[in-house]
């Protein structure tokens, strides 16, 4: 018992102090809905403490029938549901909201449901491949498909070049950087107005990316560099912020989809079905979450009948709000959101 005790008191202090507290059942859905609709599962919280979630379709479909909240949800702090952004795209696979001195921005990527020539051009995607809107839904600047040489796209099997583009971040200066994580593995650098600079990593030496989910600017360094999610190899990683590998933030992770810094921390959405906090030398210091039940981990079809208070499926987006609470969205048919609510 002592043990435990001492092993409970060692995880709060060594997650700066921060002691985490699932909030079940803390979304009310919008009027008339049982639940929030098909999500790939992205998150993030505006400064006035909003909480966006991207949701692609009705109730258990994906990429079919529209139901009447797709787009970007917007929730309250206590899990009012809001409003909808006007104008976002359904298809929105990662996004983050940034202040900036003209007011707060989302940027995301929109993703290709498949390689075929509709699924690449659908919705006006063969034009707006990363966007930028504001909060209230004006559209502020697209970069198209062709910003990007095909020399850094997969081929389709007639030939075509392709991608599907999974996450944005911007650096400091406003830098763009979009992974296309579910095709050639490559990161695509932008500067602030959206022309392309390079591109880096992809599967060969010495990155090795095997599913280059997400990334975010990891500020807790002097310069900044870059985190990022290198799901099937298991592993978080280090890039500069001009695309050089620097090396592994921490291994033997379980699929991890998203990562998000606060402090001198991260949190880390895994697939697998966990949910954890790393130091800064990548220990795992905090785990918030963690289900071992194979069948219900890392898909998108577990029932909510089968969910359990706080405890995560499918974990594939992840952020901080201000005072530190920290959101997951997870992938799922029938849409699900987290709350951890941290104590200080």
């Amino acid at each position: 018992m002592l043990k435990t005790i001492l092993a409970a008191i060692y995880l709060a202090v060594a997650a700066g102090a921060a002691d985490y507290k699932a909030e079940p059942d803390w979304l009310k859905l919008p009027e008339g809905r049982t639940e929030i609709g098909s999500m790939h599962g992205t998150v993030a919280v505006s400064s006035a403490n909003e909480v966006y979630i991207n949701v692609e379709g009705t109730v258990r479909q994906r990429f079919a029938v529209l139901g009447p909240n797709p787009g970007l949800q917007v929730y309250s702090a206590d899990g009012k549901y809001l409003r909808n952004v006007p104008n976002a795209p359904f298809d929105l696979h990662g996004f983050i909201i940034r202040k900036e001195a003209g007011g707060e921005f989302i940027y995301a990527s929109r993703l290709a449901a498949s390689l075929t020539a509709p699924d690449q051009t659908r919705a006006g995607l063969d034009q707006e491949a990363i966007i930028k809107m504001t909060l209230d839904g004006k559209m502020v600047m697209t970069i198209p498909p062709s910003a990007i040489p095909d020399q850094f796209k997969n081929k389709s099997d007639d030939g075509r070049p392709v991608m599907r583009l999974t996450s944005v971040a911007v650096a400091p200066n406003g830098d763009i950087y979009a992974t296309d994580g579910y095709a050639s593995d490559y990161i695509h650098r932008f500067d602030k107005n959206g022309k392309y600079i390079k591109s880096f990593g992809g599967k060969a030496a010495p990155y090795g990316f095997r599913t280059m989910h997400q990334l975010t600017v990891d500020t807790r360094f002097t310069p900044a560099r870059l985190i990022a999610c290198d799901r099937a190899n298991n592993r978080l990683v280090y890039l500069s912020l001009e695309g050089d590998f620097i090396g592994v933030a921490a291994s033997n992770l379980l699929a991890p989809a998203a990562v998000a810094v606060h402090g001198d921390y991260v949190a880390v959405a895994e697939l697998r079905g966990r949910v954890t906090i790393l130091d800064k030398a990548g220990n795992i210091v905090s785990t918030l979450s963690s289900n071992t039940t194979a069948d219900e981990i890392g898909n998108n079809r577990t029932e909510p009948a089968k969910w359990k208070p706080g405890i995560a499926n499918a974990p594939h987006g992840i952020t901080f709000d201000e005072q530190g609470n920290i959101y997951v969205a997870e992938f799922s048919l029938f849409g699900r959101l987290h709350k951890f609510k941290t104590a200080l």
